[in-house]
């Protein structure tokens, strides 16, 4: 009882020095923690994190900037994603059917990327980039308006990604094919390939001695070893 009245009497010194405290309701500890993890839970879904820098709402990524990253970081293994470099910002109007070689050149491309860029930078960004397509599209849409020939380039780009081209074929010559073809080989290199061009791997590099007894490139090898093993099946004893 005693040590209860102790309680009782610091409690209201306390509540003496700080007047507000007995107006807030006391929570308990669980449900302090439910909301330390729920806040928690918002932060890390939203990309930020209690004391760093990051927005309070989630960013969404279109699938125009997507498109713009998958082709700025085409071939370039440092690069962010960030900007684009002239030569993958060509190959993004090529492969995604920007240039129509009509409407829209090469020459056109490079005279954009130009413009838009800064002067001591050789990428452009993504805001740059949207800036660029516009451009683009007053020329390539000359008779739609603003907003729908801004719309029509977008579409053409949104969700492409860079075209691989395929490995590149060796050119077929009199010269290659002729050192590459085992039938047209000459002397000992003759001898390292069979009839049907494929190599006689051990045999074809190492002299291999002939202790047959028959003169080489005899005909008629194996003949005698026959008249001898002959059998003797129906001869009289």
């Amino acid at each position: 009882m005693a040590d209860q009245k102790d309680n009782i009497d610091d409690f209201k010194v306390q509540t003496a020095k700080h007047p507000n405290l007995g107006s807030a309701p006391l929570r308990q500890h669980s449900e302090q923690s439910k909301d330390r993890a729920s806040k928690r839970l918002s932060t890390e879904s939203n990309g930020t994190s209690d004391g760093g820098v990051g927005s309070s709402t989630p960013v969404e990524v279109t699938a125009l900037e997507e498109s713009f990253r998958r082709f700025a970081i085409h071939g370039d293994t440092r690069a962010t994603g960030k900007d684009m470099h002239g030569k993958n910002w060509s190959k993004l109007c090529k492969d995604c059917g920007v240039i129509d070689g009509k409407n829209i050149t090469l020459t056109d491309v490079d005279i954009v990327f130009s413009k838009v860029k800064k002067k001591s930078c050789r990428a452009i960004t993504y805001d740059e980039f949207k800036v660029a397509l516009i451009d683009l599209a007053k020329k390539k849409y000359k008779e739609k308006t603003g907003e729908e020939a801004e719309a029509e380039v977008f579409k053409l780009i949104e969700g492409k990604t860079p075209v691989i081209a395929g490995v590149t074929r060796a050119v077929a010559s009199p010269t290659v094919s002729r050192l590459t073809d085992p039938t047209k080989f000459t002397g000992s290199h003759k001898e390292r390939f069979d009839d049907t061009g494929r190599g006689k791997g051990k045999a074809g590099r190492v002299d291999m001695v002939d202790t047959s007894g028959y003169v080489s490139g005899y005909k008629h090898r194996g003949s005698y070893e026959k008249k001898v093993n002959k059998p003797t099946e129906g001869k009289p004893m």
